[in-house]
């Protein structure tokens, strides 16, 4: 017979979909996003409040997973070719929104007394926004293929790839700020900026190879399998590819290259998708991807300790105010100044109004190199739960404004002929 340990994965996920979807069916009656009521189950379910603790390890381990393939899904939608398409807005969007972000959020940590280096890490959490979040939210508004939805990707894909130069910088950063406080050695300062740059050089030729076997050798191998695969009777053995090469290359380009399995999956399913066979993928993928979807927010309410409201409210404002009031408004100022359409622009900005798996791993990061103090993951944590929850809302009313503003719009183009007939 099973002893308790021999469960904990199984009785893990039965709690955490048990009280997802409870917890969902209440926000749904309540005309609340289901997330909410995923994040809610979460809080229930964490080591900070009573009742059933589910197994944290093994939580965020299933929400890597769902991570995976909901990354997997979006490679699968969004193309080289569609990036390319996008590439005036969302690289130039993507940087200057990351280094206003970054410097607002590290001047608001100044004046809670905190070092210059903690503040820039808290920026840089703040600054990267969930593509989990974006991907479910584009979708429930159903403009995840329009132009504003595969531009509001792009900007998140350019994003991700910045935030793996963080997480390699990170814990040279830590380095550097031990050797500076070191009196009278003013050459171990100069190895450490020595360390940076040939971890730069390193990383970037990391990608340029990783690129080249994904895109090239990658490509081939996928194309080959999968069209040997189609015309095959076996639908389980078909998924069961697909799900080998969303997992494999994800896993496979963390081991070697050390990137993220977010982006690993984000390769994996963009080679899919030039096989020609990305919707029978897809069709297999959905169902998989949206219960692990739902494990990944149950598993982000799960590091929310409740008593941070009680704790530093002020700060933990401060941290949602950022990332909801201030990153919109730069992001509705840079897509203004590249002369986007406001329709465009009431898409982009509130869709980026949040934080999610990026934000955790730089905060848990940050932590472990000490460069953040006691309490600042819990702010992330906590700026990520209040602002998904939040993300929903402030996505109706820019619905609301662009239809008023189309609205405006039309009625000014149908009243110029008559204008010019009174003439």
């Amino acid at each position: 017979m099973e002893s308790h340990g021999d469960l904990v994965l199984l009785q893990g996920i039965a709690l955490m979909l048990v009280y997802a979807c409870i917890c969902g069916l209440i926000a749904t009656k309540l005309r609340l996003s289901p997330i909410v009521g995923y994040l809610a189950a979460g809080v229930f379910l964490g080591p900070f409040t009573l009742g059933p603790v589910a197994d944290e390890a093994v939580s965020l381990q299933l929400a890597e997973l769902g991570v995976i393939l909901l990354m997997f899904g979006v490679g699968m939608h969004f193309s080289i070719r569609d990036l390319m398409a996008v590439r005036s807005i969302a690289i130039p969007g993507a940087v200057g929104q990351s280094i206003i972000a970054t410097a607002l959020t590290t001047g608001v940590a100044l004046t809670w007394g905190w070092s210059l280096k903690a503040g820039l890490v808290l920026g840089i959490a703040v600054s990267v926004a969930s593509t989990v979040v974006l991907i479910r939210t584009l979708s429930e508004r159903q403009v995840l293929d329009s132009h504003a939805g595969r531009t509001a990707i792009g900007w998140l894909i350019v994003e991700d790839l910045m935030s793996v130069m963080v997480l390699v910088l990170l814990p040279l950063l830590a380095a550097d700020h031990a050797n500076s406080r070191t009196v009278g050695q003013p050459t171990a300062v100069d190895e450490g900026q020595q360390s940076i740059l040939v971890a730069l050089a390193t990383t970037f030729g990391k990608l340029a190879i990783l690129t080249f076997l994904v895109f090239v050798v990658g490509k081939w191998i996928v194309n080959w399998a999968l069209t040997q695969l189609e015309s095959d009777e076996s639908e389980e053995l078909f998924t069961l590819t697909v799900l080998v090469i969303a997992l494999g290359v994800a896993v496979g380009a963390n081991l070697v290259f050390g990137v993220s399995y977010a982006l690993g999956a984000f390769f994996a399913g963009v080679i899919v998708a030039g096989s020609g066979l990305e919707h029978r993928a897809a069709s297999d993928v959905v169902p998989l991807r949206d219960i692990f979807g739902v494990l990944f927010f149950v598993s982000v309410g799960m590091l929310f300790d409740p008593e941070i409201l009680l704790q530093a409210p002020v700060q933990l404002l401060s941290v949602v105010l950022l990332i909801m009031v201030a990153k919109p408004l730069v992001a509705v100022m840079l897509t203004v100044a590249l002369r986007q359409p406001m329709r465009l622009v009431l898409t982009v900005s509130p869709a980026l109004a949040q934080i999610g798996e990026f934000s955790f791993i730089v905060a848990v990061l940050g932590r472990q190199v000490g460069l953040l103090p006691e309490g600042a993951t819990q702010l992330i944590v906590g700026g990520a739960i209040l602002s998904i929850a939040l993300n929903p809302f402030l996505m109706r009313a820019a619905d609301w404004f662009g239809d008023r503003f189309d609205g405006q719009t039309a009625q000014a183009e149908a009243d110029v002929p008559l204008a010019r007939t009174s003439h």
